[in-house]
């Protein structure tokens, strides 16, 4: 037996951690969302119009990275889908991830993006883009029915294309008969409203709502729910969940963080073989997270900034003891 062959026979036979992988991912929706009871309640309370035909209000929703935002805005809208097909109401969902390359990088890839959601097939390239509207139109209107689009992290779709793509989306309204269309705006930018065009900004947010952090009492929940869907019994020492949530509180109280450091954690246990997940694991789970995302920053770098960011290192090798300056990293640049 190879030693690979070995590695997947001994993975295969020990001990296992995980039951349930995804209830750590980000994409996972569960059946309760702890701590987020009134945010659910308000934003279900703006769309529920919906049902009876009516077009809801446009939404804006800010708060920090790991908040529940896109948690609490796809659980609502499962369920109002789930209660339009009950009561053969007509309410349809679009969830657009603006940070998805070769997506949303241009308009007429975020509007082939919408029209494939009605089953509209547009070649990547070739079309005018106001073809694409009239599309868009004739779809939205073939039938009397709601659409709600939300466009998570909706600053990184303005950075790439700027915003009169939400002021044509703002205003669709105004072409259609029989459809009618909200749009739920999701972003980590507190500031990123206030620098909309003032004509967008009145029709985008005519709700708002904000996602405060969670707590270290509140992460501790979250991570004991998650826990128990996504390992089996007795693997998880308490003392992981509370130094995870507490690490995470520090952080912003980003949930997301929180759920990242309990799987790697238990990740790392369940590959050295260790049939529990103990405290010195997330220790060394919170260390290769932060490697790890330091690396995606500076590989992300423009090549000017990652030279900048080359000079420093050089400096620091051959400098040793004596301090750097700006002028040094300057002249080492060049």
């Amino acid at each position: 037996m190879s030693e690979l062959q070995q590695i997947f026979s001994n993975f295969l036979n020990g001990q296992r951690i995980f039951r349930n992988r995804k209830a750590l991912s980000i994409s996972f929706t569960p059946s309760t969302i702890p701590h987020r009871e009134r945010q659910i309640e308000e934003l279900g309370k703006i769309l529920a119009p919906a049902l009876i035909g009516a077009k809801p209000s446009n939404v804006f929703i800010y708060g920090r990275t790991g908040t529940g935002k896109s948690l609490v805005c796809m659980y609502v809208a499962n369920e109002l889908m789930k209660v339009s097909r009950e009561h053969r109401k007509n309410v349809k969902v679009v969830y657009v991830n603006c940070k998805m390359k070769k997506l949303t990088d241009t308009e007429y890839r975020l509007l082939a993006f919408i029209l494939g959601e009605f089953g509209e097939k547009v070649p990547f390239t070739g079309l005018p883009t106001e073809e694409l509207y009239r599309r868009l139109f004739r779809v939205l209107d073939s039938e009397e029915q709601i659409v709600i689009i939300i466009l998570d992290e909706i600053d990184a779709l303005v950075q790439k294309i700027g915003d009169e793509i939400l002021y044509n989306l703002t205003r669709i309204n105004q072409e259609l008969k029989r459809a009618k269309v909200s749009i739920i705006g999701i972003t980590n930018d507190l500031h990123f409203i206030n620098r909309l065009d003032p004509r967008i900004k009145s029709s985008l947010s005519e709700e708002e709502m904000v996602f405060p952090p969670y707590n270290a009492e509140q992460l501790k929940d979250i991570l004991r729910q998650r826990a128990e869907i996504a390992f089996y019994p007795d693997t998880v020492d308490n003392a992981v969940i509370e130094k995870c949530a507490a690490i995470a509180a520090q952080e912003h109280g980003d949930a997301r963080r929180a759920l990242d450091l309990l799987r790697v954690a238990a990740e790392i246990a369940e590959r050295r073989g260790e049939s529990k997940v103990l405290p010195e694991h997330v220790d060394m789970a919170h260390e290769k997270i932060e490697r790890d995302t330091f690396i995606e920053t500076i590989k992300h770098q423009p090549l000017h900034s990652q030279l900048v960011f080359y000079s420093i290192l050089e400096l620091i090798q051959k400098a040793k003891e004596r301090e750097i300056t700006t002028g040094d990293v300057m002249d080492y640049y060049v």
